[in-house]
């Protein structure tokens, strides 16, 4: 039996704000490349089409890891692994779909990997010191209230909520990228959603 997804609470929404680039933008009058010619650019070795493509990508795949690992220096390296691996296997990517999935996909699995390999550590101290550290450099970014209750989440229900709401995957898209059922995404998804509803709820007061 399918069961609708809950509206997503408005504050959630912020966790889509956008983040800042890292690269400059394009000179002005130059018209944009479309994707399947910057990769096509890319994948020739040329340096311009590859920093074009990064720079189109990167808010979103840090955005996203940040979003899962709560963490502002390993969410860097994360986006730029995935990113160079992603680019390093252009060669299995179906040109047919869209770039963003492909990437994310990395993003997420490897974002995932680092959180399960923390927990197992057993190197996840104050939750809290740690979000007010980059809660600070981010401020800009999220909502303190929003990464305080992102972090309560497992990993996997996280990232299925980052996959959503940042990367705006589709449920099917998220399926493809975990390698999960799409009913197993769907549930992940709710549950998600309705654990960050009632955290927020509770840290809003009556």
């Amino acid at each position: 039996m399918k069961h609708p997804l809950r509206p997503v609470p408005a504050s959630v929404e912020t966790i889509a704000a956008p983040a800042p680039a890292p690269l400059p933008v394009a000179a002005p009058g130059r018209r944009a490349r479309s994707e399947q010619a910057l990769i096509r650019g890319a994948q020739a070795g040329s340096e311009a089409d590859l920093a074009a493509l990064f720079h189109r990508h990167w808010p979103r795949a840090y955005r996203a890891a940040f979003l899962i690992v709560h963490d502002h220096a390993a969410a860097e390296d994360i986006a730029q692994e995935a990113f160079m691996s992603a680019i390093r296997h252009l060669d299995r990517f179906d040109r047919r779909r869209r770039f963003a999935p492909w990437l994310g996909r990395i993003v997420a699995n490897r974002a995932i990997d680092w959180s399960r390999a923390r927990a197992a550590r057993r190197e996840t101290t104050d939750a809290g010191h740690e979000l007010a550290l980059d809660a600070e450099h981010q401020a800009r970014e999220y909502s303190p209230e929003v990464l305080g209750a992102l972090a309560t989440l497992a990993p996997d229900h996280r990232a299925v909520v980052v996959l959503r709401h940042v990367l705006e995957f589709t449920p099917g898209e998220i399926a493809r990228a975990l390698e999960l059922p799409r009913g197993t995404v769907n549930s992940r998804l709710r549950r998600g959603l309705d654990a960050l509803e009632a955290e927020l709820r509770e840290e809003s007061g009556p």
